[in-house]
């Protein structure tokens, strides 16, 4: 079976798991040469929009216009802020940042999927 004979979500999931896996990578790395979360977690979602909006748009919703770069961005933007005030809510209550960040990881790959849908990614009307 490929990729494209998947269903979106279920393609969203495998394209994001590796997406994600690799953006957590960053997270981890640059916590321990000693980043402070919030900085850490910025650098790792700028590198991983650069290195996600290519699979999500081809292999996910079948979207390659470069033009859409900047909706992706900005939607990041916002998930990048409620990411970080999940991860900041975890910490205060006990969680170190590497499990305030895994933890923070399902409510925003929800919420990604639902802001690349709708409002990046959106079916063109015809």
């Amino acid at each position: 079976m490929q990729i494209s004979q998947l269903p979106q979500f279920a393609r969203f999931l495998l394209v994001g798991g590796i997406n994600t896996g690799f953006s957590y990578g960053v997270y981890v790395v640059l916590l321990y040469v000693g980043l402070h979360y919030a900085l850490a977690n910025l650098s790792a979602v700028v590198i991983g929009i650069f290195f996600s909006f290519r699979t999500q748009g081809h292999f996910v919703f079948g979207n390659r216009a470069n033009k859409l770069i900047f909706r992706f961005a900005a939607c990041w933007g916002l998930i990048w802020l409620i990411n970080i005030l999940l991860i900041s809510t975890f910490i205060r209550a006990g969680l170190n940042a590497y499990w305030a960040g895994a933890l923070a990881l399902i409510p925003v790959v929800a919420l990604s999927f639902i802001l690349q849908k709708v409002f990046v990614f959106k079916p063109t009307r015809r």
